[in-house]
């Protein structure tokens, strides 16, 4: 893979970057448009295979926020073509490295030292790269270590990256511009977090001893002696990546095993520690033959307030569906229905977001769930596409919903993403008071 000798980090460099990247797509849609004209046969997909191959191209070699989005939208089967989606995944572990240069210049800077001077072994070839840093792997005292080294330039560049990012996916995605202003704050909140690897250390060590307990699941161990505010050094991890996995045909038996250690973990992160590993791509966890999991990457941690837990989570057992008083002050209180709107359109968001939650509720009105049911996706998918073709939604005068689902809704959607990958069949866990009396009585 080509390495990277630099990474724009001026503002004017990276505002040129994604010029560039527009004037690409708008040659990309003119020759789309003139083959049309010669052959009205002519599909979409070779655009958006060209329109994936250069955002992706342009944004990797800028890292940080920006390609960080790609991976966001790669997690969303719902809102992109399978162009942009396979295209765009690439950025969970497969974006260009940095060089050695660059790599040996952050660790001067950071602790003083060059790797050689602080490891036994240091191999200067990146293992993965993404969006925010690369691992490489190392070893001191004979024990295998990975140790993450953040980009030039990703924490400064955060603000003026999501301005830029933002009328690129409106007019790509065909998103809301309402909803993309209001969500932009928790993202910036969110990416500023995962820059300050000191952060990530505390938060690592803290929920992996709080997590120690669930069955099948294992963390590396972190050294903060070696880790700094850029670089982040912790055991190293064998295992493979989701597709990796798959590719050596994993019994049912065993998906299942590692399926329900995700469920349980991410049950207990959100019901007990209300904090949440807010970030379930592929490339953040490493399978086992055995059937045990391990996971890595806590940057991305969504604290979970109280009164956004308590309401939102109320909406999953389905008996408060039927109950229209409660459903009112809860659907007002996440504001999926705002005060300025008319009764006619009150009724209307309510009926919608009661769809939406009996759909991607499902799950959890069962005990026992089976993920391999692609015609359960597939409802999920279409009413996604649904959503985004919506006139309502899309003329709506404000944005609908709380920030804070915005992270739990990914979670989820991760989440159910990776189980339906694995085809495996759980029991799905919850707290009691998320359980349907009407359901336990049939």
């Amino acid at each position: 893979m080509k390495e990277q000798n630099s990474i724009p980090t001026s503002k004017v460099a990276r505002a040129t970057q994604f010029v560039k990247t527009g004037v690409k797509i708008g040659g990309n849609y003119l020759k789309h448009n003139v083959k049309k004209m010669i052959d009205p046969s002519t599909t979409k997909e070779q655009l958006h295979q060209e329109n994936a191959e250069d955002i992706y191209s342009s944004l990797s070699e800028l890292k940080g926020s920006a390609l960080k989005v790609t991976q966001m939208l790669s997690m969303d089967k719902g809102l992109l073509p399978r162009a942009y989606r396979e295209k765009f995944a690439m950025s969970q572990y497969s974006a260009p490295p940095l060089s050695g240069p660059l790599v040996i210049k952050t660790f001067k800077k950071n602790l003083g030292k060059s790797p050689s001077e602080i490891f036994d072994n240091f191999e200067m070839n990146a293992s993965n790269a993404a969006s925010i840093g690369q691992v490489h792997k190392a070893s001191l005292n004979g024990k295998k270590l990975a140790v993450k080294i953040q980009y030039p330039g990703v924490s400064d560049s955060i603000s003026a990256d999501l301005k830029m990012v933002k009328p690129i996916a409106i007019a790509m995605f065909g998103l809301n511009d309402k909803d993309v202003e209001r969500y932009m704050g928790e993202v910036q909140e969110r990416l500023l977090e995962e820059t300050n690897y000191r952060l990530e250390l505390q938060r690592s060590v803290e929920i992996s001893e709080a997590c120690a307990h669930i069955k099948d699941i294992f963390f590396p161990s972190y050294y903060p002696e070696f880790s700094s505010d850029k670089i982040l050094t912790m055991d190293w991890l064998d295992g493979l990546h989701m597709k990796e996995f798959l590719e050596t045909n994993p019994s049912q038996e065993v998906r299942n095993r590692i399926g329900q250690a995700l469920w349980d973990f991410y049950d207990y992160q959100i019901h007990t520690l209300k904090q949440v590993h807010a970030d379930p791509h592929p490339g953040n966890f490493l399978l086992q033959q055995d059937g045990t999991l391990g996971i890595i990457d806590f940057g991305c941690i969504k604290v979970i307030p109280e009164v956004f837990y308590e309401n939102y989570f109320a909406l999953i057992n389905f008996d408060t569906l039927e109950d229209n008083d409660k459903i009112s002050k809860i659907f007002n209180t996440l504001e999926f229905i705002v005060p300025q709107d008319s009764a006619e359109e009150a009724k209307f968001f309510t009926e919608l977001f009661k769809e939406m939650i009996f759909l991607l509720g499902k799950p959890f009105g069962e005990e026992l769930f089976d993920f391999s049911d692609d015609a359960y996706f597939e409802q999920v998918y279409v009413f996604a596409e649904k959503l985004q073709h919506l006139e309502e939604l899309r003329n709506s005068k404000v944005a609908r919903g709380s920030q804070h689902g915005l992270y739990i809704n990914r979670t989820y959607f991760g989440l159910y993403s990776l189980l339906n990958e694995l085809r495996a069949k759980i029991t799905v866990t919850k707290p009691e008071w998320l359980r349907s009396k009407k359901l336990q009585d049939v």
